[in-house]
């Protein structure tokens, strides 16, 4: 129970990559953190690509990065729509800010180029954004996992386990 007493907030919104979303939800929640799907708008629950929905535990409106020790941010196409939520943005710049943990993976990084979390960072993403996490200042990586400092970026699914590696072993230092 490496993350015993840790909260940690994982963002929601449609279209969302089930297993970017569920496995470091269970992987976490297995190590002792509590996990909070965080969505914004007032939905009261998401469907991914293919259509598993999943609950919101509270409204990006209503959270604050203080309340958390991190930011996880699934990958699929729900990037593209969180990232037109002012609060969701605004919590994944403030966990930054704060130094809190900030994980992305796959699309992912669309969401941490709109709160302005790349620059100056190493990080990866699905091959097809690289350009945006570039244009927005990282130096990309291709590798299944990179961190920098408290952000930890992922490639794909099958990255997942080394993401969530990354995300305990964080997590369990801070």
């Amino acid at each position: 129970m490496r993350c015993a007493g840790k909260r940690v907030a994982i963002l929601a919104e449609n279209l969302y990559q089930e297993m970017e979303l569920l496995v470091p939800y269970y992987r976490l929640r297995e190590e002792g953190a509590e996990v909070r799907v965080v969505g914004a708008g007032g939905a009261k629950s998401y469907a991914s690509k293919h259509g598993y929905p999943v609950s919101v535990d509270v409204q990006a409106e209503q959270a604050s990065a203080v309340e958390f020790d991190a930011v996880i941010i699934p990958g699929g196409y729900a990037p593209d729509i969180m990232r037109r939520h002012p609060a969701m943005v605004k919590l994944v710049r403030e966990a930054h800010q704060q130094g809190k943990v900030v994980a992305a993976i796959c699309h992912a990084g669309w969401m941490l180029a709109s709160a302005d979390v790349l620059r100056g960072k190493r990080a990866t993403g699905f091959h097809s954004i690289k350009d945006d996490m570039v244009h927005a200042g990282a130096s990309w990586v291709d590798a299944e996992v990179v961190v920098d400092g408290t952000l930890i970026t992922s490639r794909k699914p099958d990255d997942l386990p080394a993401f969530c590696r990354e995300i305990v072993q964080a997590l369990s230092k801070a």
